[in-house]
């Protein structure tokens, strides 16, 4: 019999989601027999950063044959993909035979030793061009690394190469970018999200082992969710942004991508700490975030029980897809078998983050972005005067999204306007903290989607801003709030040539990651009959 997964036959994984939301048991009818044959059980995602270490370590494969099965992998699929805007080749195998040379040696190497990463490219590297996505900083080489970067190559990783983004990181679908518009792996002729949908691609794709990406109002969860990645937004403060290219400065983070729970947690266990060069990064210890990691093998039938949980009634009301809903809801009675006590919360000032997120963001991005004129920063397109000067450098160096924005933060600031808008925005965003922190006194971590639709067409909302601004919501409010918030797959809806994935949101309260990736890895490591793997990573 020819058995089909759940990734090569996603309608079967969607009736058995809505069989378990409905609570049908399960009997001996002949066709819910015969969706069980079809549908084995995959194993957990086990993580890539262990399994390199031991393949190193025990002198299985060298680190030089890893670098050449990863570069060989993005050769084969980048062309269609377009996940990467620099690869750096000659450097990946000079790193991956000092590498070898340390093993030989029986020298002490970092946790991420042999760990391949790709950086999204509007956090600076020495040796790779930082472009932000932009035409304006094209060829700009940076002098140094982000603090996020300089960590992980402490730590023995290989930075393969630079992601594709949005321009500036402000968009949703990587279709900003002033280069190339990424595509989704599990569906080519789809979005991969933004901003950082370079990095969430990648990843997806296995053309790197962990990656980089940077989130202002949900530019690393909402990919995740559409690639089927773990994505992972830290609390404001815990890793230092020094050396990401600014955007909106109270809201940006950087953040982690990965293709398991445990991978996401050992880069930011990396790149976290505070940095004497980002004045907004914290003093607080930053714990072990692996050491509650449990193998399923020794968890009890109950693993989270006494866990509060609490759904966001808002995030499951109209304008979010029906199948996205279901998923959500099949996600949250698998943490009810887990233990988890789950109830309903509700938010009011949860739909006043979205207006309140823009006018803050473009408000910020308006300040940031001036600095790029041609002299301070930035390609010169020359003319004779200095007023001109500065008029050419950003009509032919911006793109048509950047522009919008900056048009639109400097109008909320303009006098007149600046207290019908920028305060009035700040005083919501007041609000939006205290709900949160109302909610999280009464539960541990939050449920929500990360986006309320899955991948959509390429092109499909390229000319309505309005409407791709419209699918922030589920996010930009844990950034106005510095709160932290993971995503990961848990389940797929019907779509492209082998469904697209969903992903669910915890939220969690500031600092406390710890908990969020111990309930993520628990739910990761007992979700049935689900492998997120696109099918262009499986054939290769």
């Amino acid at each position: 019999m020819l058995l089909l997964s759940s990734v090569q036959n996603p309608r079967l994984l969607c009736l058995q989601s809505r069989l378990s939301h409905f609570n049908f048991r399960i009997n001996s009818s002949l066709h819910t027999s015969q969706i069980l044959t079809l549908t084995p059980n995959p194993s957990p995602p086990a993580s890539q950063i262990l399994d390199i270490r031991k393949l190193l370590l025990s002198r299985q494969k060298t680190a030089v044959e890893l670098a050449g099965d990863y570069l060989t992998r993005i050769r084969r699929s980048d062309p269609k993909l377009k996940s990467f805007l620099y690869v750096s080749e000659e450097s990946v195998l000079r790193e991956a035979e000092e590498l070898d040379g340390k093993i030989q040696r029986n020298e002490e190497v970092g946790p991420l030793a042999g760990v391949f990463v790709g950086v999204k490219d509007n956090i600076c590297t020495a040796d790779m061009p930082a472009t932000a996505g932009s035409r304006l900083l094209e060829n700009y080489r940076p002098a140094y690394d982000a603090t996020a970067v300089s960590r992980m190559r402490e730590s023995g990783a290989i930075v393969v190469g630079k992601t594709n983004l949005d321009e500036f990181g402000m968009g949703s679908s990587t279709e900003a970018s002033a280069y190339q518009v990424t595509a989704n792996p599990w569906d080519l002729s789809r979005v991969p999200g933004g901003s950082s949908g370079g990095s969430a691609a990648a990843v997806s794709a296995r053309q790197c082992v962990v990656s980089l990406g940077s989130d202002t109002g949900g530019s690393v969860r909402q990919p995740a969710s559409f690639c089927g990645v773990v994505g992972l937004k830290p609390t404001y403060g815990r890793v230092s942004r020094y050396g990401l290219v600014a955007y909106a400065s109270s809201l940006d983070v950087i953040g982690c991508f990965g293709s398991s729970v445990s991978d996401t947690g050992i880069l930011l266990n990396a790149i976290s700490g505070h940095d004497k060069l980002d004045a907004t990064s914290s003093r607080r210890e930053v714990p072990d975030f692996t050491s509650q990691f449990i193998s399923k093998d020794i968890l009890d039938s109950k693993p989270l029980k006494g866990l509060r949980v609490g759904v966001i009634r808002e995030t499951l009301d109209e304008g979010v897809d029906a199948e996205i809903v279901m998923s959500i809801r099949t996600a949250v009675s698998h943490l009810e078998e887990l233990g988890c006590i789950v109830t309903e919360v509700s938010l009011p000032s949860f739909s006043l983050g979205l207006p309140a997120y823009y006018i803050l963001a473009s408000s910020e991005s308006s300040s940031n972005l001036s600095r790029y004129d041609g002299i301070r920063y930035g390609n010169q397109f020359e003319s004779e005067e200095l007023n001109s000067l500065y008029e050419n450098t950003r009509a032919n160096g911006f793109g048509s999204e950047v522009k919008r924005r900056i048009l639109m933060g400097t109008y909320a600031l303009s006098a007149g306007y600046y207290d019908a808008y920028y305060k009035r925005a700040q005083q919501v965003r007041t609000l939006v903290r205290k709900s949160f922190k109302s909610a999280l006194d009464e539960n541990d971590i939050l449920i929500s989607p990360a986006a309320p639709s899955a991948a959509y067409k390429i092109g499909e909302k390229k000319d309505d801003p309005l409407a791709m601004y419209a699918g922030d919501i589920m996010t930009v409010n844990v950034n106005l709030a510095g709160l932290p918030a993971l995503v990961l797959p848990c389940g797929f809806v019907e779509g492209g040539p082998a469904g697209l994935p969903v992903g669910v949101q915890m939220i969690g309260a500031a600092f406390d990651e710890e908990k969020l990736l111990k309930v993520g890895h628990i739910f990761e490591q007992t979700l049935q009959d689900c492998s997120f793997v696109p099918p262009m990573a499986s054939d290769s």
